[in-house]
């Protein structure tokens, strides 16, 4: 559903449309009752007939039923409307990248973003958690050895491996239920000696960086109360003195195939912060390295890429420490003119 600035609705979006004016914003909404109802019938064929994947599959496949693609449903597609939270009203994304000239890739289940009760849920809670008990129970009797073995067979036959290739598998437990039984799936690639040909170490860096950014913030918190500022938090924004607003970002260093370094930084254009502070990291993304001031009324775009040197027009906003933001926020008492 497409909306404005100032959230009227101004209509749904067809397959492939998109937003076209900046301060638009599009929340997601119910779909077609029809599909809604082929949703819940999924659920309580599984749940309450205890039907397999594969059986709902079939039955649909021969009823004429089509997926919301067109296509015919299979053992894979129905399992991943079993373990989809958007149901249950939670919002999950970045499950998939696509870089220019790249194919389309599904990433691991680490990298998603979620944000939980964002919309009215279409499956009872209740019923979701127990396709999620039945699909988790189907791997209880099996030890880490059988699974593993079985997923070193499915290897061997497919010579790659995916989470839609362990769950299009007959006999084989859920790509959810490997995750839940070794952590993910990247850990069980590596038990088994798969080495996918995208390289996910990024993912443990992008980890530790979240589990820093509370620190990072609390530090710049307490240096701007340090020099006396007051503070008001507006979600992901801070209100400084009242009189102009700060966002924080970190940015993790790549070292891409010449030698160099590089930092992307990606904002959110929702927030629209009267500066932004961009942390970048060092080479080994374990401490930050630098910081730059960024204004938005300067800096409009919603990602930038920083090199190690990027001349004036970029570097004029970097410092080595934050002490420059703090002295300038700090408020200075003047006296009063008789």
């Amino acid at each position: 559903m497409l909306v404005d600035q100032a959230g009227a609705l101004k209509g749904e979006l067809t397959r492939g449309q998109q937003k076209s004016i900046q301060t638009d914003r599009v929340l997601l909404t119910r779909g077609p009752d029809g599909e809604v109802d082929i949703v819940r019938r999924i659920y309580r064929a599984f749940v309450e007939k205890r039907q397999s994947e594969r059986q709902i599959a079939e039955e649909l496949n021969t009823e004429g039923i089509l997926t919301d693609l067109d296509r015919l449903w299979t053992r894979g597609t129905v399992h991943q409307i079993l373990i989809n939270e958007k149901y249950v009203g939670n919002n999950v994304w970045n499950r998939t990248s696509f870089k220019l000239k790249k194919k389309r890739v599904r990433n691991e289940a680490e990298m998603w973003i979620r944000a939980d009760n964002v919309f009215p849920a279409i499956v009872d809670r209740s019923l979701f958690d127990a396709a999620q008990n039945i699909i988790q129970m189907r791997s209880v009797r099996l030890t880490d050895a059988e699974m593993l073995g079985a997923l070193t067979d499915l290897f061997s036959r497919e010579e790659t491996l995916s989470g839609l290739i362990i769950d299009e598998a007959e006999g084989l437990p859920s790509s959810s239920a490997y995750r839940a039984r070794f952590g993910s799936l990247l850990r069980v690639y590596e038990i088994i000696g798969y080495r996918p040909r995208r390289d996910y170490r990024y993912i443990e860096i992008n980890r530790a960086l979240r589990q820093l950014y509370p620190g990072i913030v609390q530090s710049i918190i307490d240096g701007l109360e340090s020099r006396g500022c007051v503070l008001r938090h507006d979600g992901d924004l801070i209100m400084v003195n009242g009189e102009f607003s700060l966002s924080v970002v970190i940015s993790r260093c790549c070292r891409i195939q010449s030698g160099s370094l590089r930092w992307w930084l990606r904002f959110d254009t929702g927030l629209q912060p009267d500066i932004t502070v961009a942390v970048r990291m060092n080479a080994a993304n374990q401490v930050p390295m630098d910081f730059y001031l960024l204004p938005g009324i300067d800096i409009a775009r919603m990602k930038l890429k920083l090199a190690e040197d990027n001349g004036l027009a970029l570097d004029a906003y970097r410092f080595d420490t934050l002490e420059v933001l703090y002295d300038l926020a700090a408020p200075v008492h003047l006296m009063e003119a008789a």
